[in-house]
């Protein structure tokens, strides 16, 4: 599954671009690749992990402005057409995993 975010956040005044930045922070921090500007993916085992990484976005979120978390799995996610501009190939973000025992 992939959890997607979506935020406007205010930068007008120094405390907006402080939280603005401590926003982007935390999701960099938290494992979300920027897809663009405002827009960040993560990929979560199953439903329950997605739920997970929702609550700690609500935990971090600034006091204004707009976030939006969409939830869609992989096969939906592969199906993204690219109008103009392409994919990211520099960033290793992919559903193979290694286990080694």
């Amino acid at each position: 599954m992939r959890v997607l975010v979506f935020f406007d956040l205010p930068v007008e005044t120094k405390i907006d671009r402080r939280n603005y930045s401590k926003f982007r922070k935390f999701l960099l921090e938290d494992g979300f690749v920027m897809m663009q500007k405002s827009v960040y993916s993560k990929i979560v085992l199953n439903g329950h992990a997605s739920e997970l990484v929702a609550d700690r976005i609500r935990n971090h979120k600034p006091s204004d402005g707009k976030i939006q978390i969409l939830t869609i799995t992989e096969k939906q996610f592969q199906s993204i057409e690219y109008v103009l501009g392409e994919p990211q190939n520099d960033i290793i973000d992919c559903q193979t995993r290694l286990v080694v025992l």
